[in-house]
Formats: structure tokens, C-alpha cells, sequence
């Protein structure tokens, strides 16, 4: 009976520790995301904060904020010097705004990471960084080509791509904070734009939210995000979470 009882108390013990390593894989695990911030014309300590909170809601993220290169509009930050600089990160977010730094090998620096595979999230302002630049990797790397932007009002928002995991519960009546609305040049041939706002000048429809194929990388960007009340309204943060969750691989198509 001693023996016997060893025996069952043995195989329950170890079964128990077999469920419990199941249940600890079945566990997601966290999202490793570098957020890059900085430069001019936001409240970028602001917008990290709405950001990381806003997330939260929809996954599990651990952050590193790099908040470097000052206000100004030129500038070429210590985090890139490295080669590696993107290494252990599941995902990195552009949230930055150096229009005038032309340094070919500084930006292909950047893009080369994202080249080999690592995904990105870019919002507003990253669309203009580096737009001085005569090369176009950061440009190809966005998806969109954009130089300028319209004036600032609240935006309908129209669902191009109805099905998009991204776009889930999206209302299809979005309006969007005051924001700005940018102009976009081009589209480039690997990226499928997921929502226009209509132009209050020109009538014409500019592409506010994408996604880009670049090497190995996804893509997922916005123009929208100038705005501290852009980045407290929950649609807005629900789809850049849900963006992140896509672009790291997290969410299903």
C-alpha cells in the first residue's frame, strides 16, 4: 500500500508540473517594443505616456523610450551609432521628427535593421523625418512618400480595408481629434492603404493609416498623431495597439 501510494503521489506530482508548464507556455509573452521620440513640434513626453497607457489595453508590452536629438529639426541621435541598436526588440515604434537630417549613411543605418526583418510601427511626424534626404530608404522603409501637410481640423476617417484585423472595432464614424491632415505623394508599390480622410482643400483622398512590406519587415503606418487629444482618443490608441500587435507577428490576419 506504501509503495503504491508512492507511486500515485510520483505520478500526480509530475503531472501537475506538466500542466503548470503548459499553462506557463500557453501564457503570451510580453511584446519587447523600442519606442523613438523626439525632435520638433510635439509633446512627445506626453505622447509616450498616452501611448504605453493606451496599449496596455490591448497587449502586454515591455517599453524602452528613447527620447533623444532635442526640439530642433535636425539632429543625429547616439542610439543609432550602434549597429545592433534594434537587437532584442520584437518591434519599434517611429514617433520622431528630424525633417532636416540628410546623412545617407546615418538613415540607411536605420532602415537597414528594419530591412533584415525587424517590424515597425511609424506615426505622424516619422513621415517627414528625414524628407530634406535626396535618398528614399526612409521613404520606401514608410511606405508613403510626404513633404507637407494641411491645416488642422477633425477628420472622417473612411475604411478602405473593411476586413483588416487592424481596423477591428473601428466605428465606422470615426471623426479624429483636431489633427493634421498630410499629403501624401506617394504610395509605394509593397504598401495597401487601410483608411483615407478626405482633403478639406483639394476634396482628394489621402491615405491616414497603411501597411508596408519592406525586406523582411512589416510596416504599419499613420499620419495621425500631431495632437495631444489625438493621442488620448481611444480609437486612435486601439488601432495603433492593435498595429503593434500586427506588425510583431501577435495578431492574426
Amino acid at each position: 500500500m506504501t509503495m503504491r501510494f508512492s507511486y500515485r503521489f510520483l505520478f500526480i506530482t509530475a503531472l501537475g508540473i506538466l500542466v503548470s508548464s503548459a499553462h506557463a507556455e500557453d501564457k503570451p509573452k510580453s511584446i519587447r517594443a523600442l519606442l523613438v521620440t523626439g525632435g520638433c513640434c510635439h509633446n512627445y513626453k506626453y505622447q509616450s505616456k498616452a501611448l504605453i497607457a493606451g496599449v496596455a489595453k490591448e497587449a502586454k508590452v515591455e517599453w524602452k523610450v528613447v527620447n533623444e536629438g532635442g526640439t530642433g529639426t535636425k539632429a543625429k541621435i547616439d542610439l543609432y551609432s550602434d549597429a545592433d541598436w534594434a537587437k532584442g526588440y520584437d518591434v519599434v515604434v517611429h514617433n520622431e521628427c528630424f525633417a532636416n537630417t540628410v546623412d545617407e549613411n546615418y538613415i540607411r543605418s536605420i532602415t537597414k535593421a528594419h530591412m533584415a526583418g525587424v517590424p515597425a510601427v511609424v506615426i505622424h511626424c516619422a513621415m517627414h523625418t528625414y524628407r530634406a534626404s535626396k535618398t528614399d530608404d526612409w521613404r520606401q522603409f514608410l511606405g508613403v512618400t510626404s513633404r507637407h501637410h494641411e491645416h488642422q481640423s477633425r477628420y472622417p476617417v473612411k475604411k478602405v480595408a473593411l476586413k483588416h484585423p487592424i481596423l477591428k472595432g473601428m466605428p465606422d464614424d470615426w471623426v479624429t481629434p483636431m489633427d493634421e491632415l498630410y499629403v501624401i505623394e506617394k504610395i509605394w508599390p509593397k504598401a495597401k492603404v487601410l483608411a483615407t480622410s478626405k482633403s478639406e482643400r483639394s476634396g482628394k483622398e489621402q491615405a491616414v493609416a497603411w501597411t508596408n512590406e519592406y525586406g523582411k519587415a512589416r510596416v504599419f503606418g499613420t499620419t495621425y498623431g500631431h495632437s495631444d487629444a489625438t493621442f488620448s482618443d481611444p480609437v486612435f490608441l486601439k488601432m495603433v495597439a492593435r498595429a503593434l500587435l500586427w506588425a510583431s507577428g501577435r495578431l492574426e490576419d
